[in-house]
């Protein structure tokens, strides 16, 4: 589908001592599967390598937090309920079950965003999920009524296993939702930069579906969500019937080509437009002495900062909300990362948004850019500046 030349891990986020070391590159070629349709990339790197020590906390967002918290208020929980989220995090969404008064448990593989889900007082254990952790998990704590797994279904090498792994752990009249990226938003807007070595797949709702009847649950119901560009919520039992979203959904994909190779062809062209626009509104802005600053510091960033060979003399710094990133360096393209109050303090003429998916909470955010004059630029689907 595409290929992005080579680049470094994206969350392996560089101490200044380690810009003193050579840093390994990987292919990232993104490629679909003409049999089943699920677009993937090589597992070049092991999940052990990514989240063993995790540079990424979901509660630094705002707006993931309340889509958690709406999500958990929605759920039609009984006081006896079990609930067990898989990749877990920071207990950014568990810790409202815990509020309500209702027994959950986290799975988290990364050390240290567990201990900081475990100091929330969300009860968490470290584990990646494979069906044997999944039983050893039902053996201590039984079979759960809701399983949660969000932005983790991408970030399994062995999709047949950890998907045996869910089956595992929800009780047989229990139900499984999954939130993952849809690759028909992907392609639509250009959202090239979600490509990176800790997400293995690309699901659409005909590959998902796949994915889960292999072990064992079946889809019986799908929702559109705006989160993280455009994503889908699958909702999965270890039996049951396909609702009509299912359906509707699926006419959405194949209507885009994405059931045969016709909506493919022609994304390599896209995603290099989206490069020449960014470099180009680079490099007229250091000729005419304006100066650039990223705001966050994303996996996504990272991966359009490398292919777009972006270097501190186009891109000062980036900032980011999350302090275990600060005085440290991007992989690669090795823009120094600061707090955000760097940018008040600097005033710079444009500030690129790298976390684009969070359009409105960052506009809301940095509001006080207008000060100076100051515009944001938002380098996907197409270049703006606002």
């Amino acid at each position: 589908m595409v290929d992005l030349g080579a680049t470094p891990p994206c969350e392996r986020i560089l101490t200044a001592e380690q810009l003193e070391e050579p840093e390994q590159t990987y292919p990232l070629h993104l490629r679909v599967c003409t049999s089943c349709w699920l677009a993937q990339i090589p597992p070049l790197i092991t999940p052990e390598d990514t989240f063993t020590d995790y540079a990424y906390f979901s509660s630094y967002s705002a707006s993931w937090v309340e889509h958690a918290r709406a999500f958990v208020a929605g759920l039609d929980l009984r006081p006896d309920a079990f609930v067990v989220e898989v990749a877990s995090n920071d207990g950014y969404l568990l810790r409202h079950v815990v509020d309500r008064g209702v027994r959950c448990l986290g799975i988290e593989p990364s050390v240290n965003v567990g201990q900081a889900a475990r100091e929330r007082g969300v009860p968490t254990v470290t584990a990646f999920l494979t069906p044997e952790s999944a039983r050893a998990v039902v053996r201590e704590h039984g079979t759960a009524d809701h399983v949660v797994a969000n932005n983790v279904y991408a970030h399994i090498p062995d999709v047949i296993g950890f998907t045996k792994g869910l089956r595992t752990l929800v009780a047989d009249d229990g139900v499984i939702s999954i939130e993952v990226q849809h690759l028909l938003t992907l392609m639509r807007l250009n959202q090239y930069d979600t490509i990176y070595h800790e997400h293995f797949q690309y699901y659409t709702v005909a590959s998902a579906r796949r994915a889960l009847a292999s072990g064992g649950l079946t889809l019986v119901d799908v929702e559109l969500l705006t989160t993280h560009g455009g994503s889908i919520r699958l909702w999965a039992r270890p039996s049951g019937t396909p609702s009509q979203r299912v359906a509707d959904v699926l006419a959405m994909e194949k209507a885009a080509g994405l059931h045969d190779i016709s909506g493919y062809i022609d994304f390599t062209e896209r995603v290099a437009k989206v490069r020449r626009d960014l470099l180009t509104f680079l490099v007229d802005a250091a000729e005419g002495g304006s100066t650039v600053v990223g705001y966050g510091a994303p996996g996504k960033g990272n991966t359009l900062l490398n292919h777009c060979g972006v270097r501190p003399d186009l891109l000062a710094y980036t900032v980011d909300r999350n302090p275990y990133k600060h005085g440290k360096f991007t992989p690669g393209a090795r823009i120094p990362i600061f707090p955000p109050e760097r940018i008040a303090a600097d005033r710079p003429d444009y500030v690129l948004v790298l976390p684009w998916n969070l359009r409105d909470e960052l506009i809301e955010q940095l509001s006080y850019i207008r000060d100076w004059g100051g515009r944001l630029v938002f380098p996907i689907p197409t270049l703006e500046v606002v």
